[in-house]
């Protein structure tokens, strides 16, 4: 009769010989087994088989099987298939399950209960919509792998400490699921400090990120700090650059030297406007590092073909940088009615060129019928450059009061700019409040 030891080894024999088979047979397929060796493997190679054909199923190669082997310790039955239907339940859909797990194959070892589901009930608790869940682990499949009370929690601890409204966390996490990964003491804590120190108060800052928290993303030492320094290579003011980045926070991190070079060459051969006007512009309007120069010379070519001296053109593009985004049909509108029906001088065009940023039919004819009803003669700047409360003031008054240059940021009507909206007819605000609105629509 045979002793328990003489089965203990026939048993040991026997899974090493399994192993041996195991492995021929992956060796066959081209998949390398080194990292398999301390790992709990099936007593079959029919087992084997089945989880790589399963494997196969979902799209993965043999390659991607190499880039990570350990899958092949995941049982088919335990392991991969409720994983997998978990994914698609909250929301992945099943043509992308072979994707996901190229991109994060660790989550085949996931428990649902355990590891899973606990991460999806965080991210519904930030407000992320349930339609949106799959679209976030998609792009950054790596948070199911995050401890809730770590990184996750404490930047979003931080984000609210800084102003950021907390039912915003959750689109900011839809558009940008990175941010749950930075650590706040090494990355998204220097960052917020340095925008700070530049003079950009926290609340606003908080307002940016809401809109853009991809800023968040951009490397501080490598990017951001270098195109600071651009900006203030090229003749930006520094008591300017709250401002400009305020409107264009995508600034931080663009190839900035590049743009601007090109640009400010552009103004120079093309406008007629030296590198201090240049400065100027981008002080004002800093998306025009980012316009296109074809989009640039429609709106400068239609005031050329106006008779208006091409250094007059370059005054009106300094004095009011939005000319160079508008759009030449409404211009042509606005400038017809000035002339046609208003008669008035050139001149007054080049004093005013903000004249072209306002709305002809909401803002322009109605206050010039209202002005000529009165028998009322004033400047463009007088009719146009205030709210509808103060229009109606000045009507009321038996007097025209003394005009006095607006603030710097003061830009003329809306700029129609994808996404951007600059100015609101709201007045007497603090610098905090100007860029705040100026962030509000970014």
């Amino acid at each position: 009769m045979p002793s328990v030891t003489w089965g203990v080894i026939q048993g040991r024999k026997e899974k090493l010989v399994s192993r041996v088979i195991i492995f021929d047979y992956l060796k066959g397929l081209g998949i390398i087994p080194d990292e398999l060796q301390d790992l709990e493997l099936p007593s079959t190679v029919d087992v084997m088989r089945e989880r790589v054909e399963f494997l196969q199923k979902l799209g993965l190669t043999v390659d991607d099987m190499n880039e990570y082997p350990l899958m092949l310790g995941c049982s088919v039955r335990k392991n991969m298939i409720p994983v997998l239907g978990y994914l698609e339940k909250i929301g992945i859909p099943r043509s992308k399950l072979g994707e996901f797990v190229k991109n994060y194959p660790q989550v085949l070892h996931a428990s649902v209960i355990v590891e899973l589901a606990p991460v999806i009930k965080f991210l519904r608790g930030l407000d992320v919509e349930k339609g949106d869940i799959g679209y976030v682990l998609q792009k950054y499949p790596e948070l199911l792998g995050f401890k809730l009370e770590g990184t996750m929690s404490t930047s979003v601890a931080y984000l609210v400490s800084i102003g950021v409204n907390p039912r915003d966390i959750g689109p900011m996490v839809t558009q940008y699921p990175y941010l749950l990964g930075m650590r706040v003491g090494t990355v998204i804590k220097p960052l917020i400090d340095y925008l700070h120190t530049l003079g950009l108060p926290k609340k606003i800052l908080a307002r940016m990120l809401e809109k853009r928290a991809y800023i968040l993303g951009y490397d501080l030492e490598e990017t951001v700090k270098p195109n600071v320094d651009c900006l203030i290579s090229f003749g930006i003011r520094k008591e300017c650059l709250p401002s400009v980045i305020a409107q264009y926070p995508q600034i931080l991190g663009l190839p900035l030297k590049a743009k601007l070079s090109s640009q400010q060459y552009f103004f120079s051969l093309k406008l007629k406007i030296d590198p201090e006007g240049f400065a100027r512009v981008v002080e004002k309007m800093p998306q025009v590092v980012s316009l296109h120069q074809n989009v640039i010379m429609k709106p400068v070519e239609f005031l050329l073909g106006r008779t208006i001296p091409s250094q007059d053109v370059a005054s009106m593009v300094i004095k009011c940088p939005q000319l160079v985004a508008l759009r030449v049909e409404l211009m042509k509108n606005s400038y017809f009615f000035f002339k046609s029906e208003m008669g008035r001088p050139m001149k007054e065009l080049v004093e005013f060129p903000e004249y072209f940023t306002y709305s002809l039919e909401s803002r322009i004819k109605p206050r010039y019928q209202r002005l000529k009803s009165k028998g009322i003669r004033c400047s463009l700047n007088w009719m146009l450059n205030c709210s509808d409360q103060r229009f109606e003031e000045r009507l009321q008054g038996n007097y025209i009061e003394t005009e006095s240059i607006g603030p710097s940021f003061c830009l003329g009507g809306k700029l129609e700019l994808p996404g951007n909206a600059i100015m609101s007819d709201e007045e007497e605000e603090s610098d905090d409040e100007m860029l705040y609105r100026r962030t509000v629509s970014l």
